[in-house]
């Protein structure tokens, strides 16, 4: 071979390497996992906490010692008040849409077009008889099933928690079916398509994850008996369930008046969509003030080794409320915005990660998507609550916690979120299944309308309950990456199931990293021989 192609051959090799380099980078540094052998270390170097094995791993953090300090959290100086401009623009929109909502009820209570605001909409007039007082109660039914259901739920998390998680996954199936059947029975066939869609996406949903499951429900479990080791954040999620009702009597009110309007149908179904995104956004608000004040009070009990250690700090749960409804509670109204739809689209990504051809037709979108989780996620609710930070700095800690230490492998192989969604989903069923009967009997004509929104109103309440349970697990799991002893100190036993579990998804992780960058070689190994 002559000296040029030796040069040649030298060059593309060095250029193939770096090329392979470039596009492993990446996926190594995520991974944190070294591709030819079986050593995981967090942080991407060699370091104490570097292991062959779970026990090894876990041997090394009892040596390595505890890597965050109590004085760091719920530290007694003043908290700034962090994203003030969105705490503003959600008072103003609860108060704006107050108003609205009372001119909307008040317009049709008792008496048609009360206020005379008909004339505005004399171009899509309907001859409509309806009063807010004949769909007022429909909605009043609903919230008393939500709320109950929520109360339910919370009453039976200690003794049947499990059992009612893995009826939420297998049943929700079935429900959605049985929906979409009785939709098709009174002729509402886009609706009937769209539950029996929901039905089939459910089904190969939980059928793609039911290897997953045992971990979810084992990480379940332990959140719930953290949770329940906690009375008072019982009272709190009561509590604000109740505030939750109250707003809902108000904002029932106003979709009472606008169901009942003299608009046609689309005029009616605008607005109550537009109420129905307010709902959505005053009852995450509600459901995440409530993350942060849980996550508050386990991470204080992890911290501490106890709910009844002594060095345990007075009054813990008014701390932590203070701060959720004070300093940190634009950083809330910030974070509901936006949280639960990156959430929907990077679920959205994960089922069709294996779709090479539909993946490669979007991957833009979902680059974004994945910046964007590193700005919103549901994980920065516990960095509010215990450092007070500003939502995006809070997330972007997060999810750097996360990657830099590996966690991030077990967080995106738990369902404990997907899970608690369909206890949400179906508590939600149920309410809008209660008010939709009711509605068809005397109004079939606006059982859609009463039965949609009321389905929302019934997952804001069960959420409120489903998300003291989803606060002890993102708490569980930062706890887990700041300082894998205080889960140790908490819960041997399942310490270990998790180091083992962690391990094992990290060497999942390092034999695929290994795959790619073979497949990689040979694409450019062949390459090499067709130019050649």
């Amino acid at each position: 071979m002559s000296d040029s192609n030796i040069s040649s051959s030298s060059s593309s090799s060095s250029s193939d390497s770096a090329s392979i380099a470039t596009i492993d980078q990446k996926v190594m540094i995520f991974v944190g996992v070294f591709p030819n052998s079986g050593w995981y270390c967090p942080s991407g170097v060699l370091s104490p906490l570097c292991a062959e094995s779970p026990e090894g791993f876990a041997e090394n953090v009892r040596r390595n010692g505890r890597m965050i300090d109590d004085s760091d959290t719920f530290s007694p100086k003043v908290r700034r008040w962090r994203d003030v401009f969105w705490l503003a623009i959600f008072m103003l929109h609860l108060f704006a849409l107050g108003f609205v909502l009372v001119l909307l009820g008040l317009n049709r209570f008792k008496k048609s077009d009360r206020l005379n605001i008909d004339r505005y909409t004399n171009r899509v007039w309907e001859h409509n008889n309806g009063l807010t007082e004949n769909y007022w109660p429909k909605y009043a039914v609903a919230g008393g099933v939500g709320a109950a259901l929520g109360w339910i739920w919370l009453l039976l998390l200690g003794s049947h928690a499990n059992l009612m998680m893995k009826v939420s996954v297998h049943i929700l199936t079935t429900y959605l079916a049985v929906i979409s059947v009785l939709c098709f029975w009174c002729k509402q066939f886009f609706w009937g398509v769209a539950f029996a869609t929901g039905a089939a996406l459910q089904f190969l949903y939980v059928i793609s994850v039911v290897d997953r499951l045992p971990f979810t429900m084992l990480v379940l479990q332990k959140a719930v008996k953290m949770v329940w080791s906690l009375p008072e954040v019982m009272r709190v999620a009561y509590a604000f369930m109740a505030v939750m009702l109250l707003w809902m009597g108000i904002w029932s009110f106003g979709a009472a008046g606008v169901v009942a309007s003299s608009r046609g149908d689309l005029g009616r179904w605008w607005l109550l969509v537009v109420l129905s995104v307010s709902l959505f956004w005053t009852g995450a608000v509600l459901c995440n003030t409530v993350h942060v004040i849980v996550s508050g009070l386990v991470f204080l009990v992890l911290i501490h080794g106890g709910r009844n250690a002594s060095p345990m700090p007075p009054n813990p749960l008014m701390k932590s409320l203070r701060y959720a409804v004070t300093t940190s509670f634009g950083s809330i109204c910030y974070g509901s915005l936006f949280t639960a739809a990156i959430r929907t689209l990077r679920g959205f990504r994960s089922k069709i990660g294996n779709n090479e051809c539909l993946f490669c037709c979007v991957d833009f979108l979902f680059q974004l998507v994945e910046t964007l989780v590193r700005f919103f996620n549901k994980y920065a609710y516990v960095q509010i609550a215990v450092y007070g930070k500003g939502f995006n700095r809070a997330a972007r800690d997060a999810w750097e916690l996360f990657q830099s230490t590996g966690v991030e492998a077990l967080v995106a192989y738990d369902c404990s979120g997907a899970v608690l969604l369909m206890g949400t989903v179906l508590g939600g069923l149920i309410t809008g299944t209660c008010a939709g009967v009711w509605t068809w009997m005397t109004w079939s004509d606006r059982v859609i309308m009463v039965g949609s929104t009321a389905v929302l109103m019934g997952m804001v309440l069960v959420g409120l309950a489903m998300v003291v349970v989803e606060s002890a697990v993102t708490s569980i799991y930062i706890c887990y990456a700041e300082d894998p002893l205080l889960i140790q100190k908490w819960d041997p036993l399942f310490f270990n199931q998790m180091s083992e579990k962690l391990h094992q998804r990290l060497q999942h992780r390092s034999a695929l990293a290994r795959e790619i960058l073979t497949q990689n070689q040979h694409d450019t190994h062949m390459q090499d021989i067709f130019h050649l």
